[in-house]
Protein backbone atom coordinates (compact mmCIF):
# COMPACT_ATOMS: atom_id res chain seq x y z
CA UNK A 1 0.00 0.00 0.00
CA UNK A 2 1.54 3.39 -1.18
CA UNK A 3 1.83 6.13 1.88
CA UNK A 4 -0.89 8.11 0.57
CA UNK A 5 -3.20 5.13 0.70
CA UNK A 6 -2.29 4.74 4.81
CA UNK A 7 -2.72 8.11 4.83
CA UNK A 8 -6.85 7.77 3.34
CA UNK A 9 -6.96 4.55 5.54
CA UNK A 10 -5.80 6.19 8.82
CA UNK A 11 -8.63 8.95 7.97
CA UNK A 12 -11.44 6.40 7.29
CA UNK A 13 -10.54 3.50 9.93
CA UNK A 14 -12.68 0.19 9.01
CA UNK A 15 -15.85 0.13 11.37
CA UNK A 16 -15.81 -1.66 14.48
CA UNK A 17 -17.63 -5.02 13.88
CA UNK A 18 -21.16 -4.47 15.40
CA UNK A 19 -21.69 -6.78 18.61
CA UNK A 20 -25.46 -7.70 19.55
CA UNK A 21 -26.30 -5.45 22.52
CA UNK A 22 -26.83 -8.93 25.11
CA UNK A 23 -23.61 -9.97 23.95
CA UNK A 24 -21.75 -6.93 24.62
CA UNK A 25 -23.61 -6.65 28.49
CA UNK A 26 -22.73 -10.16 28.43
CA UNK A 27 -18.87 -9.18 28.30
CA UNK A 28 -18.98 -6.65 30.50
CA UNK A 29 -20.22 -7.88 33.32
CA UNK A 30 -17.42 -10.98 32.70
CA UNK A 31 -15.32 -8.70 32.56
CA UNK A 32 -16.43 -6.99 35.57
CA UNK A 33 -15.73 -10.16 37.57
CA UNK A 34 -11.97 -10.28 35.96
CA UNK A 35 -11.69 -6.92 37.17
CA UNK A 36 -12.59 -7.36 40.74
CA UNK A 37 -10.41 -9.89 41.03
CA UNK A 38 -7.46 -8.29 39.61
CA UNK A 39 -5.73 -6.69 42.59
CA UNK A 40 -5.43 -10.52 44.49
CA UNK A 41 -3.09 -13.05 44.39
CA UNK A 42 -3.19 -16.75 43.80
CA UNK A 43 -3.45 -17.04 47.25
CA UNK A 44 -6.20 -14.64 47.91
CA UNK A 45 -8.47 -16.27 45.76
CA UNK A 46 -8.47 -19.40 47.69
CA UNK A 47 -9.03 -18.17 50.97
CA UNK A 48 -12.82 -18.85 52.68
CA UNK A 49 -12.81 -16.90 56.20
CA UNK A 50 -16.00 -18.59 57.12
CA UNK A 51 -18.67 -21.00 56.11
CA UNK A 52 -20.94 -18.15 54.79
CA UNK A 53 -18.18 -17.12 52.47
CA UNK A 54 -16.73 -18.42 49.47
CA UNK A 55 -13.38 -18.13 47.81
CA UNK A 56 -13.11 -15.17 45.17
CA UNK A 57 -12.00 -18.24 42.47
CA UNK A 58 -14.75 -20.45 43.46
CA UNK A 59 -16.91 -17.31 42.55
CA UNK A 60 -15.17 -16.84 39.09
CA UNK A 61 -15.79 -20.63 38.63
CA UNK A 62 -19.11 -21.17 40.10
CA UNK A 63 -20.43 -18.13 37.52
CA UNK A 64 -18.97 -19.39 34.73
CA UNK A 65 -20.64 -23.38 35.72
CA UNK A 66 -24.07 -21.13 35.92
CA UNK A 67 -23.38 -20.56 31.82
CA UNK A 68 -21.81 -24.12 30.84
CA UNK A 69 -25.09 -25.86 32.71
CA UNK A 70 -27.86 -23.84 32.88
CA UNK A 71 -27.08 -22.57 29.09
CA UNK A 72 -24.79 -24.37 27.08
CA UNK A 73 -25.13 -27.66 28.64
CA UNK A 74 -28.41 -28.64 25.69
CA UNK A 75 -26.81 -27.25 22.99
CA UNK A 76 -25.84 -29.74 20.59
CA UNK A 77 -22.00 -29.75 19.68
CA UNK A 78 -21.21 -28.36 23.01
CA UNK A 79 -18.27 -30.09 24.80
CA UNK A 80 -17.95 -29.19 28.49
CA UNK A 81 -14.31 -27.92 29.66
CA UNK A 82 -14.02 -30.66 32.03
CA UNK A 83 -16.53 -32.58 32.99
CA UNK A 84 -15.27 -32.71 36.78
CA UNK A 85 -15.36 -29.32 37.67
CA UNK A 86 -19.47 -30.13 37.70
CA UNK A 87 -19.78 -31.66 41.08
CA UNK A 88 -17.40 -28.81 42.15
CA UNK A 89 -18.86 -25.90 41.52
CA UNK A 90 -22.68 -26.49 41.54
CA UNK A 91 -23.62 -24.34 44.75
CA UNK A 92 -26.75 -26.06 45.28
CA UNK A 93 -28.91 -27.70 42.75
CA UNK A 94 -29.74 -30.83 43.99
CA UNK A 95 -31.52 -32.03 41.01
CA UNK A 96 -27.95 -31.57 39.56
CA UNK A 97 -26.10 -33.86 41.03
CA UNK A 98 -24.42 -33.59 44.88
CA UNK A 99 -22.62 -30.26 45.69
CA UNK A 100 -19.69 -30.22 46.93
CA UNK A 101 -20.06 -29.10 50.54
CA UNK A 102 -20.45 -25.04 50.65
CA UNK A 103 -18.14 -24.95 54.58
CA UNK A 104 -15.03 -26.60 52.14
CA UNK A 105 -14.54 -24.73 49.45
CA UNK A 106 -11.85 -23.20 50.41
CA UNK A 107 -9.89 -26.69 50.10
CA UNK A 108 -10.39 -27.00 46.51
CA UNK A 109 -7.05 -25.58 45.39
CA UNK A 110 -7.50 -27.31 42.29
CA UNK A 111 -8.20 -26.34 39.86
CA UNK A 112 -5.67 -23.27 39.86
CA UNK A 113 -6.81 -19.70 39.30
CA UNK A 114 -4.93 -20.52 35.66
CA UNK A 115 -7.26 -23.49 35.04
CA UNK A 116 -10.18 -21.45 35.68
CA UNK A 117 -9.51 -18.23 33.63
CA UNK A 118 -9.16 -20.79 30.65
CA UNK A 119 -12.45 -22.37 31.68
CA UNK A 120 -13.83 -18.88 31.55
CA UNK A 121 -12.51 -18.18 28.23
CA UNK A 122 -13.63 -21.31 26.95
CA UNK A 123 -17.35 -20.74 27.87
CA UNK A 124 -16.80 -17.41 26.47
CA UNK A 125 -16.64 -18.00 23.32
CA UNK A 126 -19.20 -20.18 23.34
CA UNK A 127 -21.75 -18.21 24.68
CA UNK A 128 -20.83 -15.82 21.78
CA UNK A 129 -23.10 -18.24 19.78
CA UNK A 130 -25.36 -19.04 21.88
CA UNK A 131 -26.75 -15.43 22.68
CA UNK A 132 -27.70 -15.34 19.22
CA UNK A 133 -30.06 -18.29 19.95
CA UNK A 134 -33.38 -16.23 20.75
CA UNK A 135 -34.56 -19.85 22.67
CA UNK A 136 -31.31 -18.40 25.05
CA UNK A 137 -32.16 -15.10 26.01
CA UNK A 138 -34.06 -15.87 29.12
CA UNK A 139 -31.45 -17.67 30.46
CA UNK A 140 -28.42 -15.40 29.27
CA UNK A 141 -30.20 -12.73 31.12
CA UNK A 142 -30.32 -14.71 34.35
CA UNK A 143 -26.64 -15.80 34.31
CA UNK A 144 -25.69 -12.23 33.77
CA UNK A 145 -27.53 -10.83 37.00
CA UNK A 146 -26.56 -13.89 38.92
CA UNK A 147 -23.56 -13.17 38.25
CA UNK A 148 -23.55 -9.48 39.25
CA UNK A 149 -24.82 -11.21 42.47
CA UNK A 150 -21.36 -12.91 42.93
CA UNK A 151 -20.07 -9.72 41.99
CA UNK A 152 -21.07 -7.70 45.31
CA UNK A 153 -20.39 -11.58 47.27
CA UNK A 154 -16.57 -11.28 45.45
CA UNK A 155 -15.83 -7.93 47.65
CA UNK A 156 -17.66 -8.99 50.76
CA UNK A 157 -16.08 -12.26 51.23
CA UNK A 158 -13.06 -10.49 50.11
CA UNK A 159 -13.16 -8.05 52.69
CA UNK A 160 -14.15 -10.47 55.45
CA UNK A 161 -11.40 -12.47 54.74
CA UNK A 162 -9.12 -9.66 54.52
CA UNK A 163 -10.45 -8.29 58.58
CA UNK A 164 -9.74 -12.08 59.81
CA UNK A 165 -6.13 -11.45 59.08
CA UNK A 166 -4.05 -9.57 61.40
CA UNK A 167 -1.99 -7.70 58.88
CA UNK A 168 -5.43 -6.08 57.71
CA UNK A 169 -4.90 -5.63 54.58
CA UNK A 170 -6.10 -3.43 51.96
CA UNK A 171 -8.25 -5.01 48.88
CA UNK A 172 -6.98 -1.90 47.33
CA UNK A 173 -6.77 1.69 47.85
CA UNK A 174 -9.60 4.20 47.68
CA UNK A 175 -9.16 7.04 45.37
CA UNK A 176 -10.17 10.37 47.20
CA UNK A 177 -14.35 11.48 46.62
CA UNK A 178 -16.45 14.34 47.75
CA UNK A 179 -17.29 13.95 50.84
CA UNK A 180 -20.19 15.90 52.61
CA UNK A 181 -22.35 16.36 56.53
CA UNK A 182 -25.11 14.32 56.82
CA UNK A 183 -28.23 16.70 56.22
CA UNK A 184 -31.05 16.75 58.57
CA UNK A 185 -33.30 13.92 58.73
CA UNK A 186 -35.85 14.37 56.08
CA UNK A 187 -38.84 11.80 55.45
CA UNK A 188 -40.50 10.31 52.10
CA UNK A 189 -44.34 10.20 53.07
CA UNK A 190 -46.70 7.93 51.11
CA UNK A 191 -50.46 8.66 51.94
CA UNK A 192 -50.94 4.63 51.90
CA UNK A 193 -54.05 2.41 50.72
CA UNK A 194 -54.09 -0.71 48.15
CA UNK A 195 -50.67 -0.52 46.50
CA UNK A 196 -49.16 -2.85 43.57
CA UNK A 197 -46.19 -4.55 44.36
CA UNK A 198 -43.83 -6.98 42.65
CA UNK A 199 -42.51 -6.57 39.25
CA UNK A 200 -44.49 -4.85 36.86
CA UNK A 201 -43.01 -4.20 33.53
CA UNK A 202 -41.01 -6.22 30.55
CA UNK A 203 -37.42 -6.36 31.99
CA UNK A 204 -35.44 -9.08 33.69
CA UNK A 205 -36.57 -10.11 37.14
CA UNK A 206 -36.15 -12.92 39.59
CA UNK A 207 -39.19 -15.83 40.30
CA UNK A 208 -39.39 -14.53 43.92
CA UNK A 209 -40.44 -10.66 42.55
CA UNK A 210 -43.36 -12.22 41.01
CA UNK A 211 -46.37 -11.98 40.74
CA UNK A 212 -47.37 -8.47 40.74
CA UNK A 213 -50.01 -8.07 43.74
CA UNK A 214 -52.10 -5.90 45.92
CA UNK A 215 -51.14 -4.74 48.91
CA UNK A 216 -53.25 -2.47 51.57
CA UNK A 217 -50.95 0.13 53.29
CA UNK A 218 -51.53 2.52 56.26
CA UNK A 219 -50.27 6.13 55.47
CA UNK A 220 -46.27 5.96 56.44
CA UNK A 221 -43.42 7.91 56.61
CA UNK A 222 -39.67 6.51 55.55
CA UNK A 223 -36.33 8.05 56.07
CA UNK A 224 -34.45 10.10 52.87
CA UNK A 225 -31.35 8.71 53.74
CA UNK A 226 -29.89 5.81 55.75
CA UNK A 227 -28.98 6.18 59.61
CA UNK A 228 -25.38 7.33 59.71
CA UNK A 229 -22.35 6.07 61.74
CA UNK A 230 -22.27 9.76 63.66
CA UNK A 231 -26.05 8.59 64.54
CA UNK A 232 -25.45 4.99 65.37
CA UNK A 233 -22.32 5.90 67.97
CA UNK A 234 -25.11 7.83 70.32
CA UNK A 235 -27.31 4.06 70.01
CA UNK A 236 -24.17 2.74 71.48
CA UNK A 237 -22.57 5.69 73.78
CA UNK A 238 -26.38 5.49 75.37
CA UNK A 239 -25.59 1.99 75.72
CA UNK A 240 -27.64 0.69 73.33
CA UNK A 241 -25.54 -3.02 73.25
CA UNK A 242 -26.18 -3.27 76.55
CA UNK A 243 -30.18 -2.45 77.52
CA UNK A 244 -32.12 -5.95 76.70
CA UNK A 245 -35.28 -3.99 76.27
CA UNK A 246 -34.64 -2.43 73.12
CA UNK A 247 -33.65 -5.94 71.42
CA UNK A 248 -34.64 -9.29 69.97
CA UNK A 249 -34.34 -11.91 72.21
CA UNK A 250 -32.46 -13.75 69.13
CA UNK A 251 -30.10 -10.65 68.69
CA UNK A 252 -29.50 -10.00 72.38
CA UNK A 253 -28.33 -13.38 72.99
CA UNK A 254 -25.57 -12.72 70.40
CA UNK A 255 -23.55 -10.35 72.46
CA UNK A 256 -23.02 -7.73 70.53
CA UNK A 257 -20.58 -4.94 71.54
CA UNK A 258 -20.50 -3.08 67.88
CA UNK A 259 -21.38 -2.94 63.96
CA UNK A 260 -18.79 -6.01 62.06
CA UNK A 261 -15.65 -3.50 61.14
CA UNK A 262 -15.52 -1.30 64.04
CA UNK A 263 -11.99 -1.87 65.18
CA UNK A 264 -12.59 0.76 68.07
CA UNK A 265 -14.33 3.94 68.75
CA UNK A 266 -12.57 5.28 66.26
CA UNK A 267 -11.40 3.13 63.18
CA UNK A 268 -13.23 0.65 61.15
CA UNK A 269 -11.41 -1.51 58.43
CA UNK A 270 -12.49 -1.41 54.75
CA UNK A 271 -11.27 -2.36 51.61
CA UNK A 272 -9.18 0.18 51.78
CA UNK A 273 -7.62 -1.66 55.05
CA UNK A 274 -8.25 0.92 58.51
CA UNK A 275 -9.64 4.29 58.20
CA UNK A 276 -11.59 6.60 60.71
CA UNK A 277 -14.68 6.70 61.17
CA UNK A 278 -17.03 9.56 59.01
CA UNK A 279 -19.60 10.50 61.15
CA UNK A 280 -21.25 11.40 58.31
CA UNK A 281 -20.88 7.61 56.22
CA UNK A 282 -24.20 5.41 56.09
CA UNK A 283 -23.38 2.93 58.93
CA UNK A 284 -22.89 -0.07 57.63
CA UNK A 285 -22.29 -3.80 58.52
CA UNK A 286 -25.09 -4.61 60.52
CA UNK A 287 -27.32 -7.26 61.31
CA UNK A 288 -31.10 -7.69 61.97
CA UNK A 289 -31.21 -7.35 65.28
CA UNK A 290 -29.08 -4.62 65.84
CA UNK A 291 -31.08 -2.13 62.90
CA UNK A 292 -34.15 -3.20 64.72
CA UNK A 293 -33.06 -2.36 68.54
CA UNK A 294 -31.77 1.35 66.76
CA UNK A 295 -35.43 1.74 65.48
CA UNK A 296 -36.63 1.11 68.79
CA UNK A 297 -33.86 3.22 70.69
CA UNK A 298 -34.72 5.91 68.34
CA UNK A 299 -38.57 5.87 68.64
CA UNK A 300 -39.69 5.06 64.89
CA UNK A 301 -39.46 1.35 63.59
CA UNK A 302 -38.45 -0.71 60.22
CA UNK A 303 -40.44 -0.43 57.14
CA UNK A 304 -41.94 -3.61 55.57
CA UNK A 305 -40.59 -4.49 52.49
CA UNK A 306 -43.82 -3.67 50.88
CA UNK A 307 -43.45 0.10 52.15
CA UNK A 308 -40.38 0.28 50.86
CA UNK A 309 -41.30 -0.77 47.70
CA UNK A 310 -44.15 1.80 47.84
CA UNK A 311 -42.02 4.59 48.29
CA UNK A 312 -39.12 3.67 45.79
CA UNK A 313 -41.39 3.61 43.02
CA UNK A 314 -41.39 6.80 42.73
CA UNK A 315 -37.90 7.60 43.30
CA UNK A 316 -35.13 6.94 40.39
CA UNK A 317 -32.96 3.70 40.84
CA UNK A 318 -30.18 6.19 41.18
CA UNK A 319 -27.48 5.68 44.16
CA UNK A 320 -24.17 5.02 45.25
CA UNK A 321 -23.89 1.49 43.61
CA UNK A 322 -20.49 -0.59 43.16
CA UNK A 323 -17.42 1.88 42.28
CA UNK A 324 -13.83 -0.10 42.04
CA UNK A 325 -11.94 3.26 42.92
CA UNK A 326 -14.58 4.35 46.21
CA UNK A 327 -16.10 0.67 47.43
CA UNK A 328 -17.97 2.13 50.63
CA UNK A 329 -20.63 4.32 51.46
CA UNK A 330 -20.80 7.72 50.82
CA UNK A 331 -22.03 10.54 52.84
CA UNK A 332 -24.61 13.16 51.16
CA UNK A 333 -27.20 14.75 52.25
CA UNK A 334 -30.02 12.12 51.17
CA UNK A 335 -27.57 9.43 51.20
CA UNK A 336 -28.66 8.91 47.11
CA UNK A 337 -32.56 8.70 47.78
CA UNK A 338 -33.24 5.14 48.85
CA UNK A 339 -31.25 3.00 46.82
CA UNK A 340 -27.39 2.67 46.95
CA UNK A 341 -25.03 2.81 49.78
CA UNK A 342 -26.25 0.11 52.04
CA UNK A 343 -29.14 -2.39 52.05
CA UNK A 344 -31.78 -1.34 54.19
CA UNK A 345 -33.12 -4.30 56.28
CA UNK A 346 -36.87 -4.31 56.62
CA UNK A 347 -39.72 -5.85 59.43
CA UNK A 348 -40.45 -8.15 56.62
CA UNK A 349 -39.77 -11.93 56.53
CA UNK A 350 -38.42 -13.71 52.79
CA UNK A 351 -42.02 -15.34 52.22
CA UNK A 352 -43.46 -16.25 48.49
CA UNK A 353 -45.98 -13.50 47.20
CA UNK A 354 -49.48 -14.69 46.43
CA UNK A 355 -49.31 -17.24 43.68
CA UNK A 356 -45.33 -17.50 43.34
CA UNK A 357 -44.02 -20.02 40.61
CA UNK A 358 -40.50 -20.73 40.68
CA UNK A 359 -38.17 -21.14 37.31
CA UNK A 360 -38.84 -24.07 35.50
CA UNK A 361 -36.54 -27.18 35.60
CA UNK A 362 -33.26 -27.28 37.52
CA UNK A 363 -33.69 -23.11 38.22
CA UNK A 364 -36.70 -23.95 40.82
CA UNK A 365 -34.21 -23.92 43.02
CA UNK A 366 -32.81 -20.63 42.96
CA UNK A 367 -34.59 -18.87 45.17
CA UNK A 368 -37.90 -20.70 46.83
CA UNK A 369 -35.83 -23.15 48.34
CA UNK A 370 -34.27 -20.50 50.90
CA UNK A 371 -37.59 -18.65 51.99
CA UNK A 372 -37.23 -19.05 55.61
CA UNK A 373 -35.37 -17.97 58.36
CA UNK A 374 -34.96 -14.96 56.13
CA UNK A 375 -35.35 -11.26 56.00
CA UNK A 376 -35.84 -9.05 53.04
CA UNK A 377 -33.62 -6.13 52.58
CA UNK A 378 -33.53 -3.61 49.64
CA UNK A 379 -32.27 -0.97 47.65
CA UNK A 380 -28.67 -2.22 46.96
CA UNK A 381 -25.56 -1.06 48.35
CA UNK A 382 -22.04 0.54 47.09
CA UNK A 383 -21.33 -3.03 46.36
CA UNK A 384 -23.89 -3.38 43.90
CA UNK A 385 -23.50 -3.31 40.70
CA UNK A 386 -24.74 -0.31 38.52
CA UNK A 387 -28.49 -1.50 36.67
CA UNK A 388 -28.70 -4.60 38.93
CA UNK A 389 -31.70 -3.57 41.24
CA UNK A 390 -35.11 -2.35 41.19
CA UNK A 391 -37.84 -1.12 42.97
CA UNK A 392 -39.09 -4.69 43.23
CA UNK A 393 -35.59 -6.18 44.05
CA UNK A 394 -35.43 -8.80 46.67
CA UNK A 395 -32.79 -9.75 48.68
CA UNK A 396 -32.53 -11.76 51.63
CA UNK A 397 -30.09 -12.71 54.43
CA UNK A 398 -30.60 -14.52 57.77
CA UNK A 399 -30.97 -11.84 60.57
CA UNK A 400 -27.46 -12.34 62.24
CA UNK A 401 -25.97 -12.04 59.06
CA UNK A 402 -23.30 -8.78 59.29
CA UNK A 403 -20.82 -9.57 56.39
CA UNK A 404 -22.85 -7.56 53.97
CA UNK A 405 -22.96 -3.77 53.03
CA UNK A 406 -26.79 -4.07 55.02
CA UNK A 407 -28.03 -0.92 56.99
CA UNK A 408 -31.12 1.05 58.72
CA UNK A 409 -33.55 3.34 56.92
CA UNK A 410 -35.86 4.52 59.74
CA UNK A 411 -39.80 4.65 59.51
CA UNK A 412 -42.97 5.84 61.15
CA UNK A 413 -46.48 5.87 60.63
CA UNK A 414 -48.07 8.75 59.20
Amino acid sequence: MSSASNILASRNPAPAPFVPPLLRRYREVRALSAAIAAPLSAEDCCVQSMPDASPIKWHLAHTTWFFERMVLGDRPGYAPFDARYDALFNSYYLALGTPFARPRRGLLSRPGLDEIGAWRAHVDAAMAEAIGDPACRDRVMLGIHHEQQHQELMLTDIKHAFWCNPLLPAYRPRAPFATAAAGAAEWIGHEGGIVPVGHADDGFAFDNEMPRHDVLLRPFRIAARPVTCGEFQAFIDDGGYRRSELWLSDGWALGLERPLYWLDADRLFTLAGPSPIDPAEPVAHVSFYEAAAFAVWAGKRLATEQEWEAAARREPAAGNFLDLDVLAPRAASRGGGLFGDVWTWTRSAYDPYPGFRPFDGALAEYSGKFMTGQMVLRGGSCATPEGHVRASYRNFFPPAARWQFSGIRLAEDA
